[in-house]
């Protein structure tokens, strides 16, 4: 769910073991910076890992330069003295504890059998709203969930471990996915705290992949792994300076994610490359048995690695959907250099391509998401059994009154309450909203447009710079372009396009359903035409006598 969705339209870490860590995780005396002291960029030693690719780690594992340990080790260094100590940007909740195990074994089968794919001993992060069943906890961010644990790994979990990928650790979250008050603050969640956006730590990460989008952009990590419901991968991409890939539902399973709504909810990449995601996302995918929206997906996975051709732009027709545009004459102006590189590189524009559709299926949206995440989230925590420490929205809403202080010292939980007032999913008023969904968003609404243009794929900007962090009266959202895609469950990508006064600004590409493979080439040959993506610098503030 992206920040404050609804009202837009609308720490805790357990250590591990050993030297390496106990460098990683120093701690902070008196003498030292504290957290929030002003910061310039040459507080913060460059990184040895800085902007590395997974190709690039994977060659230098492959000459031995590197091993899975050691790059899990640096990573864990950076953890520590950029998300701990230093800005202290709180994006990872918890690390995993078996991490250097893993690494060690993999380093052990890569030298006696070779490596199994791109992503062998590659430490990436999860949002914690996934479900390991290692020593690692899976709580959405809320002090209610401290203690459940799931009976088995989530299906793309299984997938990345598969893979070989090391999973190093868990992302903080706007908590809950940003589903439980109209007037959240994006990034906070009551276990892991405020994340801070790495531009300018005065400023929001939005929501609710934040955690996972703020360590990508300051290479805590190869890549992270997201999740969304309306904007919470794209909008924290595009707010951190990186890339983010919302697939279409059912492209990779939901099994084992904390849910908000079966009809929207999806997992993808988050990295700083498009072909980082692409690697990513080629382990993430698969047919699962457990939900049925994969089966409509790929029987045989797709190389999306393959798809990437810097030339891909020539000849095709693009639209640009102006309804996503005019919120800020800034973002506007990014989208026009933007447009411009498009142009350069032999795309045919059709500006403006409207989606017509856009703003009529907000209410119905909203009521659909009332009545999946009761179920949904009923499901999901029936499938903790008996000792988990909440069994039903309505006990959370409970634990949450019952710890006030903790869990709504900034804002409530007005939506949870009127998800828990719906009743079952075969109510008309919820048939009749979805219905709605999907007949504004798909068939009126994208492939429409799509249709009406002979369009290969459809533009617009992901989301506006980063606001200022306010805990007293919320997010400050002013525009974005995820809302068409995720009601209609289907893909988008956001790439850097810019920076206004150094904070970034993303490009999304989105279009008809399964479209991935010619997705990632559009963003692709974009990325490599304008190379817009900066290393954060960590700055107290945005600085605005910066050149855009």
């Amino acid at each position: 769910m992206s920040a404050n969705h609804l009202s837009r339209r609308g720490f805790l870490h357990k250590s591990l073991t050993g030297a390496a860590v106990a460098a990683a995780f120093p701690t902070l005396t008196m003498a030292e910076k504290p957290p929030d002291a002003p910061l310039r960029s040459a507080d913060i030693q460059p990184g040895e890992l800085d902007e590395i690719t997974i190709s690039d780690l994977a060659e230098k594992m492959t000459s031995g330069t590197y091993t899975s340990r050691s790059i899990t080790e640096m990573y864990l260094a950076r953890i520590g003295s950029v998300d701990r100590q230093g800005p202290a940007l709180h994006s990872v909740i918890e690390l995993n504890p078996e991490a250097l195990a893993i690494a060690d074994a993999l380093d052990k089968e890569r030298k006696e059998k070779g490596p199994r794919g791109p992503l062998h001993g590659i430490p990436i992060l999860i949002k914690d709203n996934i479900d390991t069943a290692d020593r690692m906890a899976t709580t959405a961010g809320s002090l209610a969930m401290v203690g459940a644990r799931p009976p088995v790994d989530a299906f793309l979990v299984q997938q990345l471990r598969r893979a070989g990928a090391v999973i190093l650790g868990k992302t903080n979250l706007s908590e809950w996915a940003n589903i439980r008050s109209n007037h959240s603050t994006s990034g906070w969640s009551g276990r892991g705290g405020l994340t801070k956006n790495p531009y300018a730590l005065d400023r929001n990460t939005s929501g609710s992949s934040s955690g996972s989008a703020a360590a990508v952009a300051s290479n805590l990590c190869a890549a992270a792994v997201g999740t969304e419901t309306d904007g919470s991968i794209v909008s924290p991409s595009s707010i951190n300076g990186i890339v983010g890939l919302k697939p279409t539902v059912g492209l990779v399973s939901r099994t084992g994610v904390i849910p908000i709504s079966h009809s929207q909810d999806t997992a993808g990449p988050m990295a700083r490359t498009v072909r980082d995601a692409a690697i990513l996302l080629g382990a993430l995918t698969g047919i699962d048995e457990n939900d049925p929206a994969t089966s409509r997906s790929h029987r045989t996975p797709v190389d999306y690695v393959r798809q990437l051709d810097a030339d891909r732009l020539k000849g095709v027709r693009i639209g640009v959907v102006r309804k996503y545009f005019g919120f800020l004459p800034a973002v506007d102006e990014i989208m026009k250099g933007a447009l411009d590189a498009l142009t350069a590189q032999g795309a045919i524009l059709i500006d403006p391509a409207d989606i017509t559709t856009i703003g009529k299926f907000d209410d119905s949206e909203t009521i659909v998401l009332h009545y999946e995440l009761k179920a949904d989230l009923n499901k999901y925590l029936a499938r903790l059994g008996p000792d988990a420490p909440v069994h039903s929205l309505k006990e959370i809403i409970e634990y949450n009154e019952h710890h006030v202080t903790t869990e709504m010292p900034f804002f409530g939980q007005e939506t949870f309450l009127k998800a828990e007032a719906k009743g079952p999913l075969s109510n008309k008023e919820y048939l009749n909203a979805l219905k709605k969904n999907h007949q504004l968003a798909r068939k009126e609404g994208i492939d429409a447009v799509m249709d009406k243009y002979k369009l290969d794929a459809l533009v617009a900007p992901t989301d506006s710079p980063g606001w200022v962090t306010d805990l007293i009266t919320g997010d400050h959202y002013i525009g974005g372009s995820s809302t068409a895609a995720a009601v209609a469950g289907y893909p988008s990508i956001t790439v850097p396009a810019g920076s206004i006064f150094g904070m970034p600004v993303g490009i999304s590409f989105f279009g008809r359903a399964w479209s991935e493979s010619l997705l990632i080439r559009l963003a692709y040959a974009y990325e490599q035409a304008t190379k817009a993506r900066r290393q954060p610098r960590f700055l107290s503030t945005a600085q605005t006598n910066l050149e855009r």
